[in-house]
């Protein structure tokens, strides 16, 4: 269809609205998951007997089995919600078997000709019968224009719900209209600037808010929710997942509201959430939290090495009240600075973090150390009994650094009743199915960790 035409002349034929919208207050909680709880108060002023209520102004991605409306004295006889947005192109497809007016200039008297058509099929384009010809509208540098009737009463200017509703008595009162929608959605971005002679960070939380649900909420109340709400198009059940960044759980209670097991986060102020928008909004900010730059080492499985692999780098710390953070962390990306010579701040890095209650222990991957490695040798593997395997483990970590390093190795893959029967360095257990030692390497030398561990499946 051609796209420069324009919307001369158009006459709304829809019922009237009997119930007029006024002092609208709207307040939207927002998921992870792409889902918004979008609660619309309105004051309508009703007559009494059965009418219908039209909402503009909806959410385009609403989801209408969700809707629910409560008012005083008010019945829910029935409700649509209709989404066949007014365009060019609907109008046109609309049109097809109608008449329409269609206006030409010349582009050099700019005198105006007008002729009547048919519209004839409105698919990959538009084809018209005019008089006895039959003509494809097209973009042929005359300037064109298509006049109609009026709006067909099925396409709407914006999308709208209608409520047929039956009133007990006449007069205003107050109505809330809620609904869950996709398309609205959140994530929390944070900026840690590290500073590794004082092993501290200075921690900023942002919101990214996001509208792609194709209408705009004006002055609203805005609420967030951390945590994953079950849905069914989620495909149903438990799946654990291992929170990404988190060493170990925290165990405190966090700050804030919480709405069964998720924690809310109200904005301090009403906010504007445009369509197809990005929004920031500050949300937590933290100084001094105490933090150390660690080497580690992670291996899943009792395996050899034919070549030494890069240690990864990260930056420990714990958001506990005593670390001088207290608060838990929403899902997000942590982005990691330090100060160069000069002063100036320097990326190093970024990784995701999960949900992470308060009182946690995280790492935060930046990179891959240059100078620092670790090459693992399964010295010898054998069968101790039908349910028992021992694995004897070697583990060379060397150090190009000028100054010593300590490396924290994690070796996987334990089963059950696994024990350690011997160790070069005395280790501890991460988790059920880890083991971790904190290991000193000297500047510019090496260090060979063994152990032995009996494991069954």
């Amino acid at each position: 269809m051609n796209r420069r035409m324009l919307l001369a002349s158009a006459a709304l034929l829809l019922a009237p609205l009997t119930a007029h919208a006024q002092g609208r207050e709207v307040s939207v909680t927002i998921y992870n998951s792409s889902l918004a709880l979008v609660e619309d108060s309105r004051s309508l002023d009703l007559k009494a007997g059965r009418q219908r209520l039209e909402f503009k102004d909806v959410s385009a991605a609403i989801r209408p089995e969700t809707v629910s409306l409560s008012a005083p004295g008010v019945t829910i006889l029935e409700q649509n919600f209709d989404y066949d947005l007014l365009t060019p192109d609907k109008l046109m497809e609309k049109a097809v078997g109608q008449q329409v007016k269609i206006v030409r200039t010349n582009p050099g008297d700019g005198k105006e000709t007008t002729e009547v058509a048919t519209v004839l099929a409105a698919n990959e384009g538009v084809v018209l019968k005019i008089g006895d010809r039959i003509e494809v509208l097209r973009d042929d540098g005359v300037p064109t224009r298509v006049i109609f009737d009026k709006v067909p009463e099925t396409l709407r200017a914006r999308p709208t719900l209608s409520v047929n509703v039956e009133a007990a008595s006449a007069g205003a009162r107050q109505a809330k209209l809620s609904y869950l929608t996709s398309g609205l959605s959140w994530k929390a971005d944070y900026v840690a600037l590290f500073d590794e002679a004082k092993a501290a960070l200075d921690l900023q939380g942002w919101i990214t808010l996001s509208n792609n649900s194709g209408t705009p909420f004006e002055n609203a109340r805005t609420q967030l929710v951390a945590g994953d709400v079950n849905q069914l198009n989620d495909g149903g059940g438990y799946r654990p997942r291992r929170s990404p960044g988190m060493i170990s759980a925290g165990t405190e209670s966090g700050v804030g509201e919480r709405v069964a097991d998720y924690y809310v986060y109200p904005l301090a102020e009403r906010t504007t959430i445009a369509s197809n928008q990005n929004k920031q909004v500050g949300f937590l900010s933290a100084q001094g939290v105490s933090a150390k730059k660690v080497y580690e080492v992670r291996e899943g499985w009792f395996t050899s090495q034919a070549e030494p692999v890069k240690a990864t780098v990260a930056i420990q710390f714990s958001n506990a009240k005593l670390a001088g953070l207290g608060s838990q962390l929403p899902m997000g990306t942590m982005r990691v600075y330090m100060r160069d010579a000069a002063g100036d701040p320097k990326f190093v890095g970024e990784n995701a973090i999960g949900h992470t209650p308060a009182g946690s222990e995280l790492s935060i991957k930046t990179g891959e150390a240059f100078d620092v490695s670790s090459q693992a040798t399964l010295v010898a593997e054998s069968r101790v009994s039908k349910r028992l395997t021992r694995y004897e483990m070697k583990y060379l970590l060397r150090n190009a650094k000028d100054q010593p390093v300590t490396v924290e190795l994690r070796q996987g893959g334990l089963g059950r009743d696994a024990a350690v029967k011997a160790e070069s360095l005395k280790g501890r257990r991460i988790d059920a199915g880890t083991l971790g030692w904190s290991v000193p390497v000297p500047a510019n030398g090496e260090t060979v960790l063994t152990f032995t561990v009996e494991t069954g499946w």
